[in-house]
């Protein structure tokens, strides 16, 4: 693969993890650059491996990877989303904003991560048939799903501000608006 393709892989396959990010901002009370950074590393190596373990898979395993990677994505990231609007819809009417989280659980981020990256799992078994080199592709894919979900959640911060009490809400709809536009992409091109 040639470096422009590179590119425009690793920014495909950050998109997804970058829209959850800014809900995953959104529902936090004022996160902080080191939060931001926290989750875009947590994001960037999940994001980074998967493409790595598509490839280990190889061709046994690509008709299965590809035959329900977008159903795993669409419950993984329906049942955040529902649960995060669970939340929102939960929370106290005359809540402070202030009482909102400062920063979000290891596993409820990895499982958002991985939720967002399934896609590039099914890229990697597809890398392992064009014979790419597995490691600058992993690599770009991870270093630009962390740019971009550090931005993601500074940019959720702001749109937390705006959007009050019922910023997870919105950040739920979004995890689930990621994973029915998975599922819609993956139904209709077959």
């Amino acid at each position: 693969m040639n470096l422009t393709a590179t590119a425009l892989l690793a920014l495909a396959m950050s998109t997804d993890a970058f829209a959850a990010a800014v809900g995953k901002g959104a529902a936090l009370h004022k996160p902080r650059l080191s939060e931001a950074l926290r989750t875009g590393a947590i994001f960037g190596v999940i994001e980074a491996l998967t493409p790595v373990v598509g490839w280990a898979l190889g061709l046994a395993a690509a008709q299965y990877v590809k035959t329900w990677d977008h159903w795993i994505a669409f419950t993984l990231l329906g049942l955040l989303g529902a649960r995060m609007i669970w939340a929102g819809f939960s929370a106290n009417a005359e809540e402070d904003p202030a009482e909102r989280p400062q920063r979000h659980g290891f596993w409820l981020l990895a499982i958002t991560g991985l939720a967002t990256s399934i896609d590039a799992m099914a890229v990697g078994v597809g890398l392992a048939f064009l014979d790419a080199d597995i490691v600058p592709v992993a690599a770009a894919i991870g270093l630009t799903t962390f740019l971009a979900v550090t931005a993601g959640v500074m940019l959720g911060r702001a749109l937390g501000i705006v959007a009050g009490k019922r910023a997870e809400i919105i950040g739920g709809l979004l995890l689930i608006g990621i994973g029915t536009a998975i599922l819609v992409e993956h139904l209709s091109a077959g």
